[in-house]
């Protein structure tokens, strides 16, 4: 159900936007990132190897690791073992 909304909720942000941030999974497992953006509070699963954008508005991210980091949406960032990599 989570894995749905957050799928949902991201081709909503993504919908009209040129500029998010771009994020990478690069463990073996699915991450859960936990996005704040504005009052908007959300989990996201990205799958191994998968590539997802995120956060056009830029936003707070949470990774697995509870790594926490601000983004402002243009970065490119990977997951590697739970903890963000801003690149």
């Amino acid at each position: 159900m989570r894995t749905v909304f957050a799928a949902l909720f991201c081709g909503m942000l993504m919908a009209g936007v040129a500029d998010a941030a771009t994020v990478t999974n690069r463990d073996e497992k699915t991450a859960v990132l936990v996005i704040v953006e504005r009052e908007s509070r959300m989990e996201f699963a990205i799958a191994s190897g998968a590539t997802e954008m995120i956060c056009p508005s830029g936003c707070f991210v949470t990774a697995p690791s509870g790594d926490r980091v601000g983004l402002q949406g243009d970065e490119t960032i990977e997951i590697v073992n739970g903890s963000v990599v801003v690149k």
